[in-house]
Parts: structure tokens; C-alpha cells; sequence
């Protein structure tokens, strides 16, 4: 149970130590800052402490912002301190040194808690100082300014400040106006019943899977039943990130099983859609799995072109300026996140044609927006980077490495073509990576299933891979080349499983994609959690992009179109095997060791 030092001499009618009660805090009251010393020594290092003002006067949720946060090891509002676990020796030093200087008297003026917190600030110590808005925390120095400090609490409304912090404060149209403005009260629901945000993001989950089985029946009823289940689970998956807002509840588990599960939700509703199709005698295989890569891709580019610009120096650009410019006009702003067809936008989109149009018509209008609006963003971020001046940083260098997930045979071209590399010009990894991806993409495209033709195309695609990524990837347009190693691997797999033109090959080269876009998917989530990229042995075991891709080629080269369905099949099965169980054992160890927890606090794409 955490523990709450209350300093200095209780105030007749304060609610502090109730406050502090009901935030599952374990208080003791103490007179000076010797008797805190002491009894922070004696709190179990595994727990995390707080040292407050007993004179403090301010909002519950004010408190519960400062003190139960679990994302930030150090946390302090005016009047109040924490530490968790991994910070214990840190603010142990500055009680210390507080003790030292103030012989151990009893404080009467200034508050002990906030002296600890400007120690651990001269100490270079990272302290999470919670934005508070209208919410009120202070400790007042006579009763004047107390009885002044509980006006201005009565004045606002905890309550309502809290629903309104639930909410992200960057959003899409449709989940601002037609989610939110109700989900936020489900979350309340859900946490005055207990609920966590966990069991929301399964319900949503489960919702989600059989709005796919819906989907699946081929029927109009299934159809329509499917478009509701699609929206209701959308509900359900803003309501688990409000919640954890509400009730600050996150944790490693709940930021990776949330973004996990948007794209499983997702991608298994293109499955359901193509199983419905099929059974009202219409393949739109080749669809779901288009509108898969293109989603894919799409949230490749924002994530290359994020981890590229992270840490830069210098980053300035007149694109961006201009950019910044338009969020000022009101309407603009609206129109610029509907355009790039944000997952509110798109899941209401694909709800709605679900349930009055046919699976076909749903794809090729998910198709035609997701083209547009990538087509929208990435040629903006090209102008960014074109037209900026920014020194990237060796993380930024490794993070596009670690998402381009080059295996064991690019890595061995690329050590004997460094020397080579360093003399071409900076334009060269974009330019050979799109290049070489073309070039097999087209060949697995236009040339007959069979023939050697793509497998030499492959050949050529592992050397342009390799010198692509032959130097660091600090150049300019080089967050391009991740995207443009999947678009390469992910369309192989799709012309290849289209041009075998049997029974159940674009079924299984869907699964193939699946597995390898999780792989990708949790490479993100990794590098974005600064917990590096997946384990070297994993990317060697499943070979890497231009690995996967040789294989792939090979196989459709050796085999016959059944046999080559078949081998699809036992690779999906076995990618996915093999990253689903490293992606698990990952993610459940980073929450029991209590690793911080990434919220991604806009829209993703």
C-alpha cells in the first residue's frame, strides 16, 4: 500500500488525510522533518511515498493528478511530493538534505513538501508537474489566504474538470462530436464499478470479433448487424483510454494490448467482410488485403517519419510553419483531421457501408480514402523534410534501422557495401529501396506464376535493401525507405497469392501479412516505449523483409499453385507463432517489472 507523510500541524476541519484515504494511501501524520526522515526510511522500498502539507487546501482529483500518476517516478504539485519505487533514493537524498539544513524543527511558514521538490530539482531530478488548469492545489500561510484557497475550490467543479481531462485533447470530428461527448460518462460507469481499462480494451476487442462473424454470414442482416457492432466497439475502445484517463489507471500492458488490439479489431473485420463476400459468391480477397497493406503502410510512414524527427536539432521548415498557421483557423483545423481519415472517421465510414452497401463497395471506398489521404500526408511530410534544416541524432539512425527490419542476408551485403555507400549521393537509400522494391513488386505483378522471373527480381531487391541501409539512415528522405521496404514485402505476397489463382491462396497470404504487419506493428510499439527493438535472434528467425520476400519468390518459382498455397499457409502459421509468443513474453514481463507505460494522446491514422 503506498504511504502518505502528512508534515506539520493538522488544520482544524481539513479533509487532507481523508483525501489522501480515499486515494489508497496509508497517511501518518508527522510535526517536523526529522520525524519525516525517519519515517520514510521506514516504508518499504518497494512502495511508492508521498510527503504532503498538512496545511494543503485544493481539488481531490488535483491530488489524485500529483500523487497517483504511475507513469512518472517523481511527481509534485504545490504542497506535495512523490516518489515512486525507482525514485525512492532520490528523494531520499533531498529529505536529507532538507533535514540537515533545517535542524529538524517544525515547519511553520514555508511547506517541507514543496523544499524537497526544489532539492530534486537542484539535483537535476525529472519532476512530473501534472498541468492542473482550473483545478486548485496550495498551501496557504494564514487563514486569510486558506479561507480564499477554499473559495476557489468551491468555485469549480472537480468533478466536471475530471470527466473533461478524460477526454484526449487532440481528436478526430467524429470521435469529438459523436463518441466523447457520452463515452466519458461510460468510463465514469466503468470505474465506480471497478472495471479496468484492460477489461474495457478486451470487451472491445470481443465486440469487435464478432461484428466480423456478422460480417462473415453474407447476410443483409449480418451486414447490418456488423456496421453496429463495428460502431459500438469503437465506443468501447475510446471508453478505455478515457477510463485510464479518469481513474489513472495505466500501465506497459494497457498501452500495448490497446494499440495492439485497434489493429487486430481492424484487419479482422476485413477477414469477416471477405468470408461474407465469398459467400454471396463474390472473392474480394485480393481487397482486404490491398485495404491491410495500405493501412499498414500508411502507419508505417507516421511512425518512420516521427522516430526520424523525434530528437532532431534544428527543425525548422516553412511547410510546417504554414502547417502550424492552419491550426489556428478554427475550420481547418476540423478539415485536416478528416482528411486523413483517422480511425473515427474510417470505422464510421466502413459501419456505414457495411450495413447498406455490399463488402465490395465497402473496400474499394476504404481503398480510395486511405489513398488519398496517405497520397495527403506523406507528400506534406516530404515537403517537411525537404525543405527543413534538421540534424537527425544516432537514435533516430537506429530507430529507422530497427523499423526497417533488415534480416541476416541484407546485414551481410551491407557491411561489404559501407565503403561504397559513403560516396553516393544522400538521396541514394530512399531512391534504391524504392527501386528494387519496384522493380519485384512489378515483376511478381506481370509476369506469369511459375516463373523465374520474380525470384531473380528478389535477388536484385535483397542487394538495393542492402545498400540502402549500407550507412546510417540520416539523410533527408530516409524515413521513407521502412515504408517502402513494406509496401515491397507486403504487395510480393498479394500479386504472388493473386497470380496463383487457386482456392485459398489470398486467404492465406492475408494471414502471411498479418503476422509479419504484427511483427512490424510491435516493433513500433517497442522503439515508441524506449525499450528497443525486438530481440536480433527473432529478426533472424523469421528472416527479415528481403529474407521473407527471396523465400516467398522462391517458393512460387518451385512449387505449384497448390503447393504453393499450402506453404503460405505453414509460413503464416509460423511467423505468427513465433512473434506472438516473443511479443507476449515481452510485454507481460515489461508490466511486471512495472516499465512505463507510452498513451498515445492524439489520433492514430
Amino acid at each position: 500500500m503506498p504511504t502518505a507523510i502528512l508534515t506539520g500541524q493538522p488544520v482544524p476541519g481539513s479533509s487532507i488525510e481523508s483525501e489522501l484515504r480515499s486515494l489508497g494511501f496509508d497517511v501518518h501524520l508527522v510535526s517536523g522533518a526529522a520525524d519525516t526522515e525517519t519515517l520514510l526510511a521506514r516504508v518499504p522500498g518497494e512502495h511508492r511515498v508521498a510527503v504532503v502539507d498538512a496545511r494543503f487546501v485544493g481539488h481531490p482529483h488535483a491530488l489524485r493528478l500529483g500523487l497517483t500518476d504511475p507513469r512518472f517516478p517523481l511527481a509534485a504539485i504545490p504542497g506535495a511530493v512523490t516518489a515512486q519505487p525507482a525514485a525512492r533514493q532520490a528523494l531520499t537524498r533531498a529529505m536529507a538534505r532538507e533535514n540537515s539544513a533545517g535542524g529538524g524543527t517544525v515547519l511553520a511558514v514555508d511547506s517541507l513538501a514543496d523544499r524537497i521538490t526544489a532539492a530534486l530539482d537542484a539535483d537535476g531530478a525529472d519532476v512530473h508537474r501534472p498541468e492542473l488548469g482550473s483545478l486548485v492545489a496550495a498551501v496557504p500561510a494564514d487563514p486569510q489566504a486558506r479561507n480564499e484557497a477554499r473559495q476557489a475550490v468551491a468555485a469549480v467543479d472537480d468533478e466536471a474538470v475530471r470527466l473533461k481531462s478524460a477526454v484526449k485533447a487532440r481528436d478526430g470530428f467524429v470521435t469529438t462530436f459523436f463518441i466523447s461527448p457520452y463515452s466519458r460518462y461510460i468510463a465514469r460507469w466503468c470505474a465506480r464499478r471497478g472495471l479496468t481499462p484492460n477489461q474495457v480494451t478486451t470487451a472491445s476487442l470481443i465486440t469487435a470479433l464478432i461484428a466480423a462473424g456478422c460480417a462473415a454470414t453474407g447476410t443483409r442482416a449480418g451486414f447490418v448487424a456488423a456496421g453496429v457492432l463495428l460502431i459500438a466497439s469503437f465506443v468501447l475502445d475510446c471508453t478505455d483510454g478515457q477510463l485510464a484517463r479518469y481513474s489513472l489507471q495505466y500501465s506497459t500492458l494497457g498501452a500495448w494490448l490497446d494499440a495492439t488490439f485497434d489493429r487486430a479489431k481492424e484487419y479482422a473485420y476485413y477477414a469477416g467482410l471477405a468470408l461474407g463476400a465469398a459467400r454471396g459468391g463474390d472473392d474480394v480477397w485480393a481487397l482486404a488485403l490491398g485495404a491491410m497493406i495500405l493501412q499498414t503502410c500508411r502507419h508505417v510512414v507516421d511512425f518512420s517519419f516521427n522516430e526520424a524527427n523525434h530528437d532532431a536539432t534544428a527543425n525548422t521548415s516553412p511547410t510546417a510553419a504554414l502547417s502550424d498557421k492552419l491550426d489556428s483557423v478554427g475550420w481547418t483545423v476540423w478539415v485536416r483531421r478528416m482528411i486523413v481519415l483517422p480511425i473515427g472517421e474510417r470505422w464510421a465510414m466502413i459501419a456505414v457501408l457495411t450495413a447498406l452497401t455490399t463488402p465490395r463497395i465497402t473496400f474499394y471506398a476504404l481503398l480510395i480514402g486511405c489513398a488519398f489521404s496517405a497520397t495527403y500526408t506523406t507528400a506534406g511530410r516530404v515537403l517537411r523534410s525537404l525543405t527543413r534544416r534538421a540534424t537527425r541524432t544516432d537514435r533516430a539512425a537506429k530507430a529507422l534501422a530497427d523499423l526497417a527490419d533488415s534480416g541476416p542476408l541484407a546485414e551481410a551485403v551491407a557491411r561489404g557495401l559501407r565503403g561504397t555507400a559513403r560516396r553516393l549521393p544522400a538521396i541514394t537509400a530512399p531512391a534504391v529501396a524504392l527501386l528494387g522494391g519496384a522493380a519485384v513488386v512489378a515483376t511478381a505483378a506481370l509476369t506469369d506464376f511459375g516463373g523465374p522471373w520474380p525470384l531473380v527480381a528478389a535477388i536484385v531487391y535483397l542487394l538495393t535493401s542492402a545498400l540502402a541501409v549500407a550507412r546510417p539512415l540520416k539523410g533527408a528522405l530516409d524515413w521513407l525507405v521502412p515504408p517502402f521496404f513494406r509496401a515491397a514485402e507486403y504487395l510480393t505476397v498479394l500479386f504472388l497469392a493473386a497470380k496463383a489463382d487457386v482456392n485459398g491462396a489470398l486467404p492465406a497470404a492475408f494471414g502471411l501479412v498479418a503476422a509479419v504487419a504484427y511483427h512490424h506493428y510491435d516493433t513500433v510499439y517497442r522503439i515508441r516505449g524506449d525499450a528497443g527493438a525486438p530481440p536480433r535472434w527473432l529478426v533472424r528467425t523469421i528472416g527479415g523483409h528481403e529474407g521473407r520476400t527471396l523465400v516467398i519468390c522462391a517458393l512460387a518459382a518451385l512449387l505449384t499453385a497448390p503447393q504453393f498455397k499450402l506453404a503460405l499457409t505453414v509460413l503464416a502459421v509460423a511467423v505468427a507463432l513465433v512473434v506472438l509468443v516473443e511479443s507476449i513474453r515481452f510485454w507481460v514481463a515489461a508490466h511486471k517489472v512495472g516499465a512505463p507505460a507510452v498513451h498515445d494522446e492524439g489520433e492514430p491514422a
